[in-house]
């Protein structure tokens, strides 16, 4: 390996300890009360050094959601090719995928939900938000390919494709703010799963063609 490949890749490795750090600190004190100073000391690093990587908490805070959200569009494009999947099979191991994304790291894709509905966007660089606008568009891409696959069979209402992916994004998001802000006001069960399930079976029903 050269010198200018080694320091790709330590320049990756240390960008991606920063971001370990910061999933912790944010998970721990919320971002509001989380600072910059907090995540340099949890990645065992100078504050100057994370603003060589993030131009300011914002952006960190952003470069998780990207990430979960790349997640999620990793499995969902595993879905939108399948051949032996009907489009309503699809609709619910999509469904599948958001309850998996969700259990995986719940605060993060809180976060994301809150960020797409928050000024947060305002303080960010101009390529981290294009990135994020990349991001949200392969992941509503993904899952309008489905909603269209199952329009051109017939096995779906002939509406609008976005517009239907919209419906089941704008869903996903609703729910887990909702039912996750409730478990935190009453500190009872995380009922997210079963609720994204019943919310799921709604959005079949009201897909087919009848």
């Amino acid at each position: 390996m050269g010198i200018h490949e080694r320091k790709i890749r330590e320049k990756e490795e240390r960008r991606r300890q920063i971001m370990e750090a910061a999933k912790l600190v944010f998970s721990a004190k919320g971002f509001n009360r989380a600072t910059m100073e907090e995540i340099a000391g949890e990645a065992e690093l100078s504050p100057g050094t994370l603003y060589l990587y993030f131009k300011n908490k914002e952006e960190l805070h952003t470069s998780l959601s990207i990430d979960i959200l790349k997640y999620l569009t990793r499995q969902i494009r595993d879905y939108v090719d399948e051949r032996n999947m009907s489009p309503e099979a699809k609709i619910y191991a999509l469904r599948d995928a958001f309850i998996n994304v969700y259990e995986y790291d719940a605060m993060v894709l809180i976060n994301l939900f809150h960020l797409q509905a928050g000024e947060t966007l305002k303080n960010l660089s101009g390529e981290v938000l294009q990135q994020i606008k990349e991001a949200s568009g392969d992941a509503l891409g993904a899952i309008t390919s489905i909603v269209q696959e199952g329009i051109d069979q017939g096995v779906f209402v002939d509406k609008h494709p976005v517009a239907l992916a919209d419906i089941i994004w704008a869903t996903y998001s609703g729910v887990v703010l909702w039912v996750d802000s409730k478990r935190l006001l009453n500190n009872e069960k995380d009922f997210v799963k079963q609720t994204l399930e019943t919310a799921f079976d709604l959005i079949v029903a009201g897909l087919r063609n009848l």
